[in-house]
């Protein structure tokens, strides 16, 4: 079995086992999920969803938080960890998008990029959720993943592991792929126990199984 012929069959089973998977994370807006993305590093989605709502109450919109004192910033992000970075973090992007975009984000790939604290994975997942357009989000589980299946081999760098799919996924099925890895990744084949491959509906077609 090649990677690409692989990655169909992964992509369809997952489809099977999880129809609905989506993302996790609460917004309404892009600029929103722009915030709780930088806010999700090493915090579970979760938690975000909890304190963004005190944030977006003090501050309802992109020029509110553009104006905030990155300290008052931190004091409500703080339970998410990292607080002064991500608080620094959020404050020059909000500013940005006001000064630069007229309060939009924009929807192109590299844009996003220049926004502070965005990088490739944050970029993809606005791309794919926000936009609709071809996006593949390297987060652990995908990367993770990937590997176990035999997606890709030894790879651990996300850029590489992202480029490497891109070779094989259909551009089309890149975002809900990643967000059904999520969801598999967090029900079956979990990082900090044993895997569960014994309730894997991807066990026929995993390479860590010897297919």
């Amino acid at each position: 079995m090649t990677k690409k012929e692989r990655a169909h069959e992964v992509i369809r089973l997952l489809k099977e086992e999880y129809p609905d998977a989506d993302c996790t994370l609460d917004y309404d807006q892009a600029w929103k999920l722009l915030v709780s993305v930088r806010l999700a590093a090493q915090c579970t989605d979760a938690r975000v969803n909890v304190v963004v709502q005190d944030l977006y109450a003090k501050y309802p919109d992109v020029d509110a938080l553009a104006g905030a004192d990155p300290a008052d910033i931190e004091a409500i992000v703080r339970p998410c960890g990292l607080g002064r970075s991500k608080a620094r973090d959020i404050s020059a992007c909000m500013r940005m998008l006001r000064d630069q975009y007229k309060g939009q984000v924009p929807d192109d790939f590299n844009e996003l990029l220049k926004l502070p604290g965005v990088g490739r994975k944050s970029a993809n997942l606005i791309m794919g959720d926000v936009f609709g357009k071809p996006a593949i989000v390297t987060d652990t589980h995908c990367i993770r993943l990937s590997n176990r299946i035999g997606l890709v081999d030894g790879i651990k760098d996300p850029k590489k592991v992202e480029m490497a799919l891109w070779e094989i996924i259909p551009p089309q099925e890149g975002n809900s792929f990643c967000h059904r890895l999520v969801e598999h990744g967090r029900a079956v084949c979990t990082a900090r126990t044993k895997p569960h491959c014994g309730l894997c509906c991807l066990a026929k077609v995993c390479q860590r199984n010897g297919v």
